[in-house]
């Protein structure tokens, strides 16, 4: 019996994969057709490699439930293959599991191969080997570099053939990339730009996946590649080809944060103008970078400068929460939007200009079942005026800098700039099993320097440091990727051999490194530490000069040079250098300077840190260090510290607070969740004390906020890396901190509130918790204040019978729904407005 259900079973999967139906994609100059009907697609980044496994259903799911039905993402050649013709495709890489959780949520997805990806990421998604192969350019014709390219292109092609991914064959891919961006730099390529870009297009048509393909930023695209929009506003942009659909494939959310900066966002007023102008000027396909942005877990955070957040003010956030009211501002837009799709993709299009950057248009779709369709946009690009139009006999009012979207063309369903959805206040907060554990137990190890033979001596182990890889030696300065990304530490080391009598020999000497691009050098002169120096975001050529004594005889000189990132963006980026340029000794005897150039001395380099090569982070590490769990040392370079930590009750994502850091790595439980940096503050002169205004362009030095404060102290730990009970955290500290700050805390919304108006529906939800309690309900024409403190209103209805209702309607329940009608809450008194609100403010 049991082995007659066996094969009844066997059979049934075989005909669900023998069978499975294939998706025609195609486009005809207005709409992208799947299967022949004209689909209005909304979609959302989500980087598979920035959040983790068990993380993808949930957020593919908010996506779904967030209106969309397409998720896009990048594919990360660095990722993949990181060593030449080894390939990684395991845990957060497993790019075919990543697809295949799209296509169980019912939704379709855009592949976006490059292999060019920029994205914030370390280098561009190139992997650095490719650098040192000998007579390789990068993105333009050469043969090295194409072969590489097509050989990873076709590699992701063909895996997603062989699990028939593509639409072609019953899966969710509907479109891919091919480069990116590249028109944004192609001139400085001359005219073998333009002979790569035919090659690209070429290439991929070669490959013959059944899906179109699409470039970014590419103007003249050859055909039949379709060229994109990216950009904070993509209204007025026009394919290079008139069969062409109108695509926007990165929407900026907001905006990444970078070592230094502030926190950029986005208001979710703007972000929905820009969206419902797009689909008003007769876009078919917009997609939101990010909608979910993740974390830079690693070094994969690229730059350099870019931190490990990259939350992107995206509808879902960093820990994978509905960023509100971002996300379900969009949502209902989205709806909207979709409740349309008929006539935005078959109607006849009818614009009226009533000047002043107001603007009506009608889509009409004629001889359907119900008789004509008409959906209208009306829209007000003016920065500051609202305007009052007349339309087929009714007065339409559109606040400045909004777009209104009647379904009927007779009423209105929603404006921009006309928030209903919800505020989520969100709140970090300890636990009852972090709360007993609250004051964690550490111990700390050196990093030691202890067999570095070469020096024949021994530095103070607590300031120094070494080891690594096999030596190399040079007779020149190398750029620090000749490691192949191995790791953000490189070892300068030679030495110099003074005569008591030589020139520049002097009281007055000191030594003076160029560095280039990377973050950090740290110097040291005979086995002492002389000193650090690091640059900021905008510079890439930076000097160290420290006074130094030089003795007759030989002398030691040694770099530590750390990067964070390598360069992901601009004409020619791959050539930027990281390291150390130049070393010089320079002497000054009265008015005389000497300079002895120590550039093209022989060098030694070693690649790393003992600690990082020998896994003192991991749970079996390739050497065990003494631990010293007494009198632990604080604020001191090159240290490496261990504690353990309770595991967080409930399902809120996990975060550690870095706060009291400096520089490091971070590791739980053998994971690397991200370089840290809380030692470096954001610009305390960067933000603007004038309210955040959604009218009006945005771009990312608008509203702006933390300045003054650390760039990023909270750390993202997935929950999927923990154990059931007790956890391990190990910090490696490069320039010196106080762990005893650290904490582990969980994220959740903690005050909510929302204000909809007359007639509309108020949702409120608290997400995984129950809504606690009610503190303001208003029903009237003129609440004012803001979430947190508003007040009570002249024109209300009583409030204790109003509180009585949201209580009874919400408390208890982790979503409530609530009609905003006088048939519920009564006629306020005292009303001079034309239009009441029901504003709420809850507690989780």
């Amino acid at each position: 019996m049991a082995s007659s259900q066996s094969s009844a079973f066997f059979l049934i999967l075989l005909t669900c994969f023998t069978f499975a139906i294939a998706h025609q994609v195609s486009y005809n100059g207005r709409a992208i057709t799947i299967d022949g009907q004209r689909r209005l697609l909304l979609s959302g980044s989500i980087h598979y490699p920035r959040s983790t496994p068990e993380m993808w259903p949930d957020l593919i799911n908010k996506a779904k439930e967030g209106g969309l039905n397409t998720i896009e993402t990048y594919v990360f050649w660095n990722a993949h293959e990181a060593v030449r013709r080894e390939y990684d495709f395991t845990g957060n890489l497993d790019l075919v599991r990543f697809i295949k959780t799209i296509k169980e949520a019912g939704l379709h997805s855009v592949l976006r191969i490059g292999p060019y990806v920029c994205a914030e990421w370390n280098y561009g998604g190139f992997p650095v080997w490719l650098h040192n192969m000998e007579g390789i350019e990068f993105r333009t014709v050469n043969e090295v570099f194409m072969n590489e390219m097509q050989n990873f292109t076709t590699k992701i092609v063909d895996m997603m053939k062989q699990e028939k991914l593509f639409a072609i064959q019953g899966g969710p891919i509907i479109l891919a990339q091919i480069e990116n961006e590249y028109g944004n730099v192609m001139s400085s390529y001359g005219f073998a730009g333009k002979a790569y870009v035919n090659w690209c297009a070429d290439m991929a048509q070669s490959l013959d996946i059944g899906v179109p393909w699409i470039m970014c930023q590419q103007s003249n695209a050859p055909q039949p590649m379709i060229n994109t929009c990216n950009g904070w506003y993509c209204d007025q942009f026009t394919p290079n080809n008139p069969n062409s659909p109108k695509m926007w494939t990165e929407n900026w959310t907001g905006w990444f944060k970078n070592w230094g900066g502030p926190d950029p966002k986005r208001t979710s007023e703007d972000l929905a103008f820009a969206v419902a102008r797009f689909f008003q000027t007769g876009g078919t396909f917009q997609n939101y970078y990010m909608y979910h942005g993740g974390t830079n877990f690693g070094r994969t955070a690229g730059g350099p400068y870019i931190s490990t957040s990259y939350d992107y003010d995206a509808p879902l956030d960093e820990y994978g929460n509905l960023n509100q009211p971002k996300y379900g501002h969009l949502k209902e837009l989205h709806y909207i939007l979709r409740s349309m799709e008929k006539a935005l993709t078959y109607g006849n299009v009818t614009t009226t200009d009533f000047g002043n950057s107001v603007s009506a248009t009608m889509f009409t779709l004629n001889g359907t079942s119900n008789g004509t369709i008409s959906s209208c946009f009306f829209g007000n690009a003016n920065t500051t005026t609202d305007a009052t139009i007349e339309f087929q006999g009714m007065k339409i009012k559109v606040p400045a800098w909004s777009v209104s979207i009647y379904p009927d063309c007779k009423t209105e369903a929603y404006n921009t700039a006309k928030v209903n959805a919800q505020t989520s206040i969100m709140v970090k907060e300890s636990n009852y099993a972090q709360e007993k554990h609250a004051n964690l137990k550490w111990s700390y190890t050196p990093e030691n320097i202890q067999n570095h033979v070469r020096l024949g001596q021994r530095m103070d182990v607590g300031n120094h440091v070494l080891l690594g890889k096999d030596e190399v030696s040079t007779n020149h300065l190398v750029d620090q990727k000749r490691d192949n990304d191995a790791s953000d530490y490189l070892w300068y080391m030679t030495s110099v051999n003074m005569d008591k009598n030589d020139p520049i020999m002097s009281e007055d000497m000191s030594l003076k490194v160029n560095g280039t691009s990377q973050v950090i050098v740290h110097a040291y002169v005979n086995g002492e530490y002389l000193g650090s120096q690091w640059n900021s975001p905008d510079i890439i050529h930076f000097p160290l000069v420290n006074k130094t004594k030089l003795k007759s005889g030989n002398n030691e000189i040694i770099f530590l040079s750390g990067t964070v990132g390598l360069k992901n963006y601009g004409p020619k980026f791959d050539l930027t250098s990281s390291g150390i340029a130049e070393v010089r000794i320079v002497g000054k005897k009265g008015d005389e300077t000497i300079v002895k150039d120590l550039s093209n001395h022989t060098w030694t380099y070693k690649v790393g840190l003992h600690g990082l090569s020998n896994q003192f982070y991991s749970s079996s590490p390739l050497y065990v260090p003494t631990w010293e769990a007494q009198s632990i040392p604080t604020n001191r370079k090159m240290s490496w510290y261990k504690t353990t930590f309770k595991t967080p009750l409930g399902k809120d994502p996990v975060v550690a607070d870095f706060e009291g850091l400096g520089k490091g790595f971070a590791w739980v439980n053998g994971h690397n969740i991200g370089r840290y940096w809380p030692a470096y503050l954001a610009d305390p002169d960067a933000c603007s004390n004038d309210p955040c205004d959604y009218r009006g362009a945005y771009d990312n030095n608008k509203c702006v906020f933390n300045c003054g404060k650390p760039s990023q102290k909270w750390y993202h730990v997935p929950r999927d890396w923990l154990n059931k009970d007790v956890n391990e955290l190990v910090l490696f500290e490069e320039i010196g901190g106080n762990p005893s700050q650290v904490s582990f805390k969980t994220v959740r919304p903690g005050t909510i509130c929302a204000s909809v108006a007359e007639n509309k529906t108020m949702e409120l939800s608290c997400d995984r918790h129950p809504i606690s309690s009610i503190q303001f309900v208003g029903f009237g024409d003129d609440t004012q204040g803001t979430c947190g403190a508003f007040e009570t209103s002249n024109c209300a209805v009583d409030n204790q019978d109003a509180l009585k209702i949201l209580h009874d309607a919400c408390v208890g329940k982790n979503l409530c729904s609530v009609p905003a009608t006088q048939a519920l809450f009564g006629k306020p008194a005292n009303c001079i407005g034309e239009t009441n609100k029901l504003v709420v403010q809850a507690v989780c």
